[in-house]
């Protein structure tokens, strides 16, 4: 029957209608009114976005968000290339490795980020040990850049298993004679990976690189954890994710400007996958 493919489809449309394409428009018409936690909102135009060009919270939290991503996307691009081609050598052991780099990928973000809150306090470890060297104490979480630094080396820490096993299935496609023809001409190590390695795993450096775009420029979780709910000193480690949670919950919650903040998110990510597809399409032209 003509029916039967549409009977099969039925629950995942369900499940993306209600769960994602319902909110998806929900939070666009809200972007668009003053509408309050408990309150329904009148239709107020571009007044939020207006609003938002003169808001000195969001662009400390655009300056953030854009600098998380500088420093994190070339980190994730590269370091899981490096650790995917150290592991995928084939010698005794090497799966034990292969599983503790994966590990914190499967750990909970909260107690990653908790972990390493502990290890960074002034009376945490890390601190224990270089006064104890002579260096002193270092304020890793009380500190503006170096709460920021310290939530993206927690970031790329946790991310570098993620990719290096899509690395790892990107490394086991690349022709093994072109490495050994490469080595008869004389190439280094690194030359080989220049020019062999590189090139063959050109199209999963570039799906990373848009992966980790997105996900570094929405990061919450990590900054939330390390910096608490006010962003750190003054607020000044506030991501853009960070100030829409914060300006939308509770119960005086500004929901409609909240929801202009999630559209200028969502159009800056998908502005960049776009660039990155771009950048992309150019090199194979």
């Amino acid at each position: 029957m003509p029916s039967t493919p549409w009977l099969f489809a039925a629950p995942g449309l369900v499940v993306v209608c209600v769960f994602i394409l319902y909110p998806f428009v929900s939070t666009l018409v809200d972007s668009f009114t003053d509408r309050r936690a408990l309150v329904a909102g009148q239709w107020v135009g571009l007044a939020n976005f207006t609003e938002m060009l003169h808001d000195d919270m969001f662009w400390i939290g655009l300056r953030n968000s854009a600098l998380y991503m500088v420093v994190v996307v070339p980190a994730l691009v590269v370091l899981p290339l490096l650790l995917a081609l150290l592991v995928a050598k084939k010698i005794p052991g090497i799966g034990f490795f292969r599983s503790a780099f994966y590990t914190p990928v499967v750990a909970s973000i909260v107690v990653v980020g908790l972990i390493w809150v502990w290890m960074l306090d002034d009376r945490g470890l890390i601190n224990a040990v270089l006064d104890e060297v002579g260096i002193g104490k270092v304020g890793f979480l009380s500190d503006q850049w170096l709460l920021l630094l310290s939530a993206m080396f927690v970031t790329v820490w946790k991310g570098l298993g993620y990719y290096m096993i899509i690395y790892l299935s990107a490394l086991a496609n690349v022709p093994r004679e072109l490495h050994e023809a490469a080595s008869v001409d004389g190439a280094g190590a690194f030359r080989r990976f220049v020019s062999v390695t590189v090139p063959a795993v050109r199209s999963t450096m570039v799906l990373v690189g848009a992966l980790s775009s997105v996900a570094a420029f929405k990061v919450f979780s990590e900054v939330y954890l390390m910096a608490g709910p006010n962003g750190g000193p003054a607020g000044e480690d506030t991501t853009l994710v960070m100030l829409v949670e914060r300006t939308g919950t509770g119960l005086t919650g500004r929901v409609g400007y909240a929801s202009a903040l999630s559209v200028v998110v969502f159009v800056i990510t998908v502005g960049l996958m776009l660039l990155v597809l771009r950048a992309d399409r150019k090199e194979d032209a």
